[in-house]
C-alpha cells in the first residue's frame, strides 16, 4: 500500500502541537502502540488457556499470528518511533535496551517459524518469548511513555505515520489488516478497500 504522501516527509516534532496532542487521543502514537500491546498480551493469555490442547492447528495460528504482529510492531518501532524518540528524549540506555529486547524476541520468533507445533520447546519458545515481552511493554508503558508525553513531539502525526507503516507492512507480509486500522484507513480517504480481522 503506498505510503500516506504527508506521511513520508513530515516532521516527527511539532513543538507548536505537541503539548495538545500529549492528552492522549485514539490515534496518537502511544495509543496505538499500547492497543498493539494489549493485543499481543491477549494472545500470550489465550495461549496459556490452548497450550495442552489437542487441536495444534489452531495453537499454531495463534502463534503464527502473535508473531506476524510482533515482528509489525517491532519493525515500526525502530524504524518510526524510536529514532523520534531519541530526538526528543535523553533516556538512551531506555531505547538502547528495547532495541536489545526486540533482538531478542526477534532469534525466538525466527526460531519459532522454523519449527513446527510437536516439536521439542515449541510451546516453552513461545512461553519465553510472552516473558520478553510482557516485560519489554511494561518498560515501554512506564518508562518510556510518560517521558514521551511531557516531550516535545507530536504524537499525533508520529501516531499517522506509525498507523501508515502498519498497512504498508501488513500488505507486504500478507497480514490481514486490523478493524481498527481499516476504520482509520477509511477515516483517511483509503476509503471501499475490504480488509478481514486478523482473528
Amino acid at each position: 500500500m503506498p505510503r500516506n504522501a504527508t506521511s513520508k516527509g513530515s516532521s516527527k516534532t511539532s513543538k507548536s502541537s505537541s503539548r495538545a496532542s500529549s492528552k492522549g487521543s485514539s490515534s496518537d502514537a502511544l495509543h496505538i502502540l499500547a492497543e498493539d500491546h494489549k493485543k499481543v498480551l491477549d494472545m500470550f493469555e489465550e495461549f496459556e488457556e490452548i497450550k495442552n490442547d489437542p487441536d495444534e492447528e489452531a495453537k499454531q495460528l495463534l502463534i503464527e499470528t502473535a508473531c506476524a504482529e510482533l515482528t509489525i510492531h517491532a519493525q515500526v518501532e525502530e524504524e518510526i518511533f524510536y529514532p523520534a524518540a531519541r530526538e526528543v528524549i535523553d533516556e538512551m540506555d531506555l531505547l538502547d535496551e528495547a532495541e536489545v529486547e526486540h533482538a531478542s524476541a526477534r532469534q525466538l520468533i525466527t526460531e519459532l517459524a522454523a519449527m513446527e507445533p510437536d516439536d521439542d520447546l515449541y510451546d516453552a519458545k513461545f512461553t519465553v518469548l510472552g516473558e520478553y515481552v510482557k516485560h519489554h511493554i511494561q518498560e515501554e508503558e512506564k518508562e518510556l511513555f510518560p517521558k514521551l508525553k511531557k516531550a516535545e513531539i507530536d504524537l499525533d502525526e508520529l501516531g499517522e505515520e506509525i498507523r501508515q507503516r502498519k498497512l504498508e507492512l501488513r500488505e507486504e507480509l500478507g497480514v490481514p489488516t486490523d478493524d481498527l486500522d481499516v476504520e482509520e484507513d477509511e477515516d483517511s480517504s483509503a476509503k471501499g478497500k475490504s480488509h478481514r480481522n486478523i482473528h
